[in-house]
């Protein structure tokens, strides 16, 4: 297993060297790598194109699936609150991770360890106002065509 770690290392390394940021992702099922990844924010544009989300999205593409059950992942840094929500969802049963939040803070990377502090106040208190907004009357409601079609 540290074959997985290590390469995830050495992928963040060379995405620094290629001006990127240092995470890199590999994702495993069976002792096998199925896919890797690199944070590409700086290639695409793409807030959510981080190292764990580009591999895991390789492989629901190949499987046309968007369940990971039974798959690990090795992260060189640990993972941030969007991507562990994304494993949570995926199914992901494992994550192996080296560099720490407060690494990642120490190395000017803060953003991960500042939302995990936000998601722990309540929705008044944090830093990005959220708005419910209740449907119309007569308006129709998706979640009621979801219930009805299950």
């Amino acid at each position: 297993m540290d074959q997985f770690m290590e390469r995830a290392v050495e992928l963040a390394a060379e995405n620094v060297r290629n001006g990127g940021e240092p995470f890199g992702a590999v994702l495993v099922k069976n002792n096998k790598q199925v896919a890797e990844g690199v944070n590409e924010l700086h290639k695409r544009f793409d807030i959510t194109a981080h190292a764990e989300i580009q591999a895991m999205r390789k492989a629901q593409k190949m499987m046309h699936s968007h369940v990971l059950q039974d798959y690990t992942m090795y992260a060189s840094g640990e993972p941030c609150p969007m991507c562990l929500t994304a494993m949570y969802y995926a199914g992901i049963d494992t994550i192996y991770y080296c560099a720490t939040s407060d690494d990642a803070d120490e190395a000017g990377l803060g953003a991960a360890k500042n939302v995990y502090e936000e998601l722990q106040k309540p929705k008044a208190e944090r830093t990005i106002e959220m708005v419910h907004m209740p449907l119309k009357d007569g308006q129709e409601d998706p979640m009621q065509l979801w219930k009805d079609r299950q």
